[in-house]
């Protein structure tokens, strides 16, 4: 039954992922990038890891997504833009990523029913993962940092160009 949970999630990511790569629109490519990770945050849970699971959803799927929304925000500025976020919140939109989804949470449900994401293994709490990544893996975690906020103020600056060019037509 698990076995079948986890390709059932495998195929999910793949699919959502290679819908991510494929879309033109940044908004769509977004949505589906967070289905994906919602997906692996699943293949976590599966594999006896709910801690790394809830950190997939916490991080990524949430906080960093979150930022690429904004990121994309501030590209679109101007009356063309109003447009478009207005084509992006079609409900058409919507159908095939909310279905993996619910697809994902059906999952989900059916794995917490089964008792998946309970280890035979060592069990490690929030804290020596915190010590972990702010003791010997402290740079690591520093340079990971400083690329996101230097990939935030290239595309802050490159849409800014891009938007005063397009004012000054």
């Amino acid at each position: 039954m698990m076995e079948s949970l986890f390709y059932l999630a495998s195929l999910v990511a793949v699919m959502a992922t290679v819908a991510a790569l494929t879309r033109a629109n940044a908004a769509h490519a977004l949505i589906y990038l967070i289905v994906s990770l919602l997906a692996v945050a699943v293949l976590f849970f599966l594999m006896g890891a709910p801690f790394a699971a809830a950190l997939e959803i916490v991080i990524y799927a949430g906080a960093i997504m979150v930022l690429f929304v904004f990121v994309i925000m501030m590209l679109n500025l101007g009356e063309s833009g109003t447009a478009r976020e207005q084509e992006w919140l079609a409900g058409r939109n919507w159908i095939v990523p909310g279905f993996m989804a619910g697809l994902l949470l059906l999952e989900l449900m059916l794995a917490l029913r089964h008792g998946a994401g309970t280890t035979s293994g060592v069990a490690v709490s929030p804290k020596a993962v915190g010590l972990a990544l702010f003791g010997p893996y402290v740079l690591a975690v520093e340079i990971a940092s400083m690329l996101l906020l230097a990939a935030l103020v290239g595309a802050y600056h490159l849409g800014r160009r891009f938007i005063v060019r397009r004012e000054q037509r």
